[in-house]
């Protein structure tokens, strides 16, 4: 499946240091530490529906990431999925009378439109579902060698029981599992499951549904598998981040995790799992199921700069949920326009310790708050007249180009 097209990034002198994240595995900041290629893995979206703030808050996030490790020197190697077949996405063709291969490839271009005018970076690999089937069909053949999957009416189950180490990425008991698993697309109460736990990797074909002939019989995919199988054969075991919203910490990173360690017998899937605070609205995170949302497309067909729209996110820690309102944006607005005032004078101040502070402040587990504010300090100082050095202005213009992902 084709990506979308990759933004031009300014050069900056020198490099950036090392980037610390906070690893939902240990609770704790880590420095993470690469090799001369990064590899990251983030969860993409299903495409029933175009993407809202909450999804771009994520793939914002880690875009920075890419951006700082760009910046200190190390290649990236990004892979995306995008879950083009799935309970959601059928549901809703059915509600509307639309062929669901149709929604899925609309909602992914009007996606890959909205990535493209933030500036977010793409990925080397983006992957759907529908054309990895064979790949899926081959990894649940080796769970199923390794004597951890069962049948249940055609249906095929991992079983928890196989999963050593079950719950190191998410830290929760039981009970808690139990919870997220009803709420997220589990099936905790099903009849004939070993444990409520259990949970499937193929479904076997159901009337109207659509279906693949594999060796597993007729069916399609569960959910936490494709990400497995995808990221295993594109990035191998031992990657650097995975990533996506707090919401995938359990049961999907959980999961997803515990097939890959149980298909290779090697461990860890990631080495950092990054997770992201979720987008609210009017009191409650935005989700589709909700229908609270802010359309990135939305905005755009308005006529609002998606620089404005990505200076709206940005001073807000990833880790940390908070609350989308319409002074976000025009505070946003009017911050562009002084940026885009400030670089655009004749000289300005030092730009060197600006890029300094840019740099340190990202590095620390993307402290935007503090990345921006030493912009908006060096753009009000040119805007009061202070500084004399002509060469400022363009190295500040290539500092949030580079580090924030802003066109100025």
């Amino acid at each position: 499946m084709r990506s979308w097209s990759a933004p031009d990034i300014a050069s900056l002198p020198g490099n950036g240091g090392p980037l610390r994240v906070h690893d939902t595995v240990t609770g704790g900041l880590r420095t993470t530490d690469p090799g001369p290629t990064a590899r990251m893995y983030v969860c993409g979206i299903t495409p029933y529906d175009a993407a809202h703030l909450g999804h771009a808050f994520t793939y914002l996030t880690f875009d920075l990431v890419n951006r700082v490790w760009r910046d200190a020197g190390h290649q990236v190697d990004y892979v995306q999925n995008t879950t083009d077949i799935d309970d959601p996405l059928l549901e809703r063709a059915e509600a509307t009378g639309e062929d669901w291969r149709a929604l899925a490839e609309r909602e992914i271009q009007v996606f890959r439109e909205d990535m493209a005018a933030l500036r977010i970076l793409p990925p080397r690999a983006y992957v759907g579902v529908v054309e990895s089937i064979d790949l899926i069909v081959e990894f649940i053949e080796k769970l199923r060698a390794r004597g951890a999957t069962y049948e249940l009416d055609g249906d095929i189950y991992f079983s928890v029981a196989a999963a050593r180490g079950f719950g190191e990425v998410s830290g929760l008991d039981r009970e808690e599992m139990l919870r997220l698993f009803a709420e997220r697309g589990g099936d905790p109460q099903r009849s004939g499951k070993k444990d409520p736990l259990d949970w499937l990797l193929w479904r076997a074909e159901r009337p109207g549904e659509p279906a693949w002939d594999t060796s597993l019989g007729r069916g399609r995919p569960g959910w936490h598998v494709e990400c497995s199988a995808i990221s295993l054969r594109e990035l191998g075991m031992g990657f650097d981040v995975n990533g996506g919203g707090d919401d995938l910490v359990f049961p999907h990173h959980e999961m997803g995790a515990a097939e890959a360690r149980c298909a290779t017998g090697t461990h860890p899937q990631a080495r950092n799992y990054v997770h992201v605070g979720m987008v609210g609205l009017d009191g409650e995170k935005m989700s589709k199921s909700r229908g609270n949302l802010v359309f990135v497309s939305r905005l755009r067909a308005a006529g609002v700069d998606p620089m404005a729209i990505r200076l709206a996110m940005l001073p807000h820690h990833y880790a940390t949920a908070w609350e989308w309102t319409d002074a976000e944006l025009a505070g946003a607005t009017e911050r562009l326009e002084r940026w885009r005032a400030a670089v655009a004078a004749s000289s300005g101040p030092d730009a060197a310790p600006v890029l300094d502070r840019v740099r340190a402040a990202l590095a620390d587990d993307l402290d935007t708050a503090t990345a921006v504010a030493a912009v908006d300090a060096w753009a009000a100082a040119v805007l009061a007249g202070e500084g004399a050095d002509p060469e400022a202005p363009a190295l500040v213009r290539a500092t949030v180009d580079a580090l924030l992902g802003v066109e100025l």
